[in-house]
């Protein structure tokens, strides 16, 4: 009967630890997905996030996908793994890898001016959206001529964040192209524009032939869709009031992406597994085009110099900002919009990666220590990123 016991109890152990599921972290250390679970809920509920999703990455493989939290959580209707996200800057890393596709192909060169591949100046076009294809105030400028692709990927296309940052909220170019990192959306807005016209196709035609269906991203578009109706997440403010949910966006390769945990674990997962681009393509993605010295990476600390991340060598790829770590390039992401805000960062020699999406204004307030919690990335640029830990942050930031 003992004998009976005993063995009745040591499998129950050996079917608890074939059960078990852990996490590798960076340092080969791991965690259990419980653990991992209470911390996440325990910096949620300290920092006062509404609602998170979580994915992690090992051997180049998603080992663990959750949410917590509300997607909106005046009516406590939960976040789950599928429901639509607005992905504000993620945007940015999806359409990198399209244009690198095109440069794979012998379409796209990345050091060739980008209005030589147009018949006719930009600014002659006859516009067809609200505002981002408006280019009549370059008529007059002396230097657009001279982006290429590689400068709109890099943010040194010498192009303002937006065109109604500047006083007169007339677009032109701040300084030469390829002088100097600035970040840009209007960068990529110009080569989408410029792709558009070139290959005769809007950009959502483009990312779901290229990238949404191959990788099986179902519920992802750079407009909204009436499907998204179904399950979507609104965006909290600090106080926990709600955003309105902005439907009307025409597609912008830098900040319009819709999509879901889910959807962008999948594309994380295809870029780990170059299975959109040759492995030759990614290394280039993540290639260091520009080290970035600035404090911050907006705000008025944006035109201070720094040397505070030399360690790191912080810089810009193509479409990702990459970091050196004792483990390798760390390439990510972040996105940030009113109530959402998230973070990528992908370990391609390791095959680690975590990415974090949330719907909260207080999110990036837990990112620094989730960060190394979760995989043991203690090389994020937090303050660079202004990822204020929340215990730091004063009453109202």
């Amino acid at each position: 009967m003992l004998k009976q016991l005993l063995l009745f109890f040591c499998c129950l152990c050996l079917n608890w630890s074939a059960n078990a599921q852990t996490i590798t972290r960076l340092d080969k250390s791991t965690i259990t997905t419980q653990t991992l679970e209470a911390k996440v809920q325990q910096l949620m509920q300290a920092a006062q996030v509404q609602g998170l999703a979580v994915a992690v990455f090992n051997q180049n493989k998603a080992v663990y996908q959750k949410a917590f939290g509300y997607k909106n959580a005046v009516t406590k209707e939960p976040l789950t793994p599928t429901t639509n996200i607005y992905g504000a800057s993620l945007s940015k890393a999806v359409f990198a890898v399209l244009v690198m596709e095109l440069v794979q192909e012998g379409k796209l060169d990345l050091d060739k001016p980008l209005q030589s591949y147009l018949p006719q100046p930009i600014y002659a076009y006859q516009p067809t959206t609200k505002w981002q294809d408006h280019y009549e105030d370059l008529k007059q400028d002396t230097l657009y001529h001279k982006i290429t692709a590689r400068m709109c990927l890099a943010h040194t296309s010498g192009l303002p964040n937006w065109r109604w940052d500047l006083p007169d909220q007339k677009l032109r170019v701040l300084f030469p192209p390829g002088l100097k990192y600035s970040y840009s959306g209007e960068g990529l807005v110009y080569l989408q524009t410029v792709l558009e016209k070139m290959l005769g196709l809007p950009l959502e035609e483009m990312m779901q032939q290229r990238i949404f269906k191959p990788v099986g991203m179902a519920n992802s578009s750079y407009t909204w869709q009436p499907r998204f109706e179904q399950d979507y997440s609104l965006g909290h403010r600090s106080d926990g009031s709600l955003y309105e949910k902005d439907k009307d966006n025409e597609a912008r390769a830098a900040s319009t992406l819709e999509t879901t945990l889910q959807d962008y674990t999948r594309f994380s997962q295809a870029v780990l597994q170059n299975r959109l681009l040759k492995p030759a393509t990614t290394q280039v993605l993540f290639t260091p085009q520009i080290r970035i010295k600035s404090k911050q990476q907006f705000g008025p600390l944006r035109l201070q110099e720094t040397t505070d991340n030399d360690a790191i060598q912080l810089s810009y790829g193509l479409g990702w900002v990459l970091l050196k770590s004792p483990y390798g390039t760390g390439a990510f992401k972040e996105g940030h919009g009113d109530g959402f805000q998230h973070y990528s960062i992908l370990f391609p020699e390791t095959g680690t990666g975590i990415l974090l999406m949330s719907n909260s204004d207080n999110a990036e307030s837990i990112f620094r220590e989730l960060l190394a919690f979760a995989i043991g990335d203690t090389f994020t640029p937090w303050y660079w990123e202004n990822y204020l830990p929340y215990l730091q942050k004063k009453p109202g930031e």
